[in-house]
């Protein structure tokens, strides 16, 4: 037996996940108007979305500032699409916004894993090898691996767990973004200062 699905389902299924309409009611037509399955279909087939755009030119975008703490933190942020049609909408502009607030905060040391330098990680291997010293040999390997991730994930911007929305990270959100816009984002780039630092 099929559940009716009624345009108050779709529009809460839109609001809580920002897809479109046609999309949603697609996705509650397939789980039989299961509301959290629908929404989690949507988020599959976003991400699904999103890797199909990655590999798409984003030369377009805007550079956005933001200033905290009375003048005492201060963050630049690129963050590039597609077409300049998308950097002008108000979506996006809030999402580097959000991006260069959340930078401000969370403090990452660079974009992704890829842009952090060797000799960084090196160093933080050292540490991690030196604080599991006495653990059993087959344990030291999994322990040192462990912190290095950990301390990637603190450190880069797109691992970061997104200070709005702890359960989510930065590269998540973007994916988000990808799959409500149709383009391909990236953050190409980004600047935090702070007086005294």
């Amino acid at each position: 037996m099929s559940v009716q699905i009624t345009a108050k389902m779709v529009g809460e299924l839109r609001e809580s996940t920002g897809a479109g309409l046609m999309n949603c009611k697609k996705s509650l037509v397939e789980t039989n108007g299961d509301f959290d399955a629908a929404a989690e279909l949507l988020r599959k087939k976003g991400e699904a979305t999103a890797a199909k755009k990655a590999g798409r030119d984003a030369s377009e975008g805007i550079i956005e500032t933001y200033i905290h703490l009375g003048g005492k933190v201060g963050v630049m942020v690129e963050l590039n699409c597609e077409s300049d049609f998308v950097a002008k909408t108000d979506d996006f502009k809030q999402l580097v916004r959000d991006i260069a607030m959340h930078i401000a905060a969370a403090s990452p040391v660079c974009v992704s894993r890829e842009d952090i330098d060797p000799a960084i990680i090196e160093a933080e291997r050292k540490v991690a090898e030196g604080q599991a010293e006495g653990k059993p040999e087959q344990a030291i390997a999994k322990i040192v691996e462990g912190k290095l991730n950990k301390f990637l994930a603190e450190s880069c911007l797109l691992e970061q767990a997104y200070v709005k929305n702890p359960d989510q990270t930065v590269q998540q959100l973007l994916t988000e973004m990808i799959a409500k816009m149709g383009e391909n984002m990236v953050v190409k780039r980004f600047a935090r200062f702070q007086v005294g630092a």
